[in-house]
């Protein structure tokens, strides 16, 4: 298990709106997972949400949110 594992680890959905492609998607998932406390990031340009799993300990659902708006779109949790 490496540090980015070890702690509370959560998977939460989030809606995103204003992706228009694919490319959209793969920027999302590069700037979630290069960020400390982010495991992996699973966007869906076609779903319009994506799926994070995450160490609580870390980083919180506002922080996901934050990056997600920094990029130019908007983000809601679903789950």
């Amino acid at each position: 298990m490496n540090n980015q594992s070890k702690g509370k680890l959560t998977k939460k959905i989030f809606s995103i709106k204003g992706m228009h492609c694919s490319s959209c998607a793969i920027n999302i998932d590069g700037e979630l997972e290069d960020t400390d406390g982010v495991i992996e990031s699973n966007t869906s340009y076609a779903k319009q949400q994506t799926e994070v799993k995450f160490n609580e300990e870390k980083i919180a659902d506002a922080d996901i949110i934050g990056i997600i708006k920094k990029l130019g779109y908007t983000a809601v949790s679903i789950t």
